[in-house]
C-alpha cells in the first residue's frame, strides 16, 4: 500500500517564491529518490482556531502563510530507503539554510488505508 509523508509549515510570506522555488527542487530530489508524487499548497483559507489550528500548531506569525505538503511513496520500506537517500543527498541542505523556520515544522508518516 502506498505510504504518505505529510508536512504543515509555517513560511515567511515575503519568501513564498524562495520558498516555491526550494520546495521545486526538492520534489525533483524525492523523486529522484523513489518518491511517487510531491503536493505542495500555499494556505489561502487557513483559519485561526480557538482550541486547534493550523496556524496555532506551528505558531504561524502574522507575516508567515501556512504551507501543506505530502509525498506519496511506494510502500514505508521503499520511503524508508527513499527518505534516507533524500536527507543524505547534498542538495537537500542549501548553503544558505531554507527559506523557512524548520524548527515548527509538523512531519509524519502515515500508511494509507484507503485511497477514493
Amino acid at each position: 500500500m502506498t505510504y504518505v509523508d505529510g508536512c504543515v509549515i509555517p513560511v515567511p510570506t515575503a519568501r513564498r517564491e524562495e520558498y516555491l522555488r526550494h520546495s521545486r527542487d526538492a520534489a525533483a530530489i524525492f523523486r529522484e529518490h523513489g518518491a511517487l508524487k510531491v503536493v505542495e499548497c500555499w494556505g489561502d483559507d487557513v483559519p485561526e482556531g480557538k482550541l486547534t489550528s493550523f496556524p496555532m500548531a506551528v505558531k504561524c506569525q502574522p507575516d508567515e502563510t501556512v504551507c501543506l505538503s505530502w509525498i506519496l511513496w511506494p510502500p514505508r520500506a521503499a520511503r524508508d530507503a527513499g527518505m534516507a537517500k533524500v536527507m543524505a543527498d547534498p542538495r537537500m541542505h542549501p548553503e544558505g539554510g531554507m527559506p523557512f523556520d524548520g524548527k515548527r515544522m509538523i512531519f509524519a508518516g502515515f500508511e494509507m488505508v484507503f485511497d477514493v
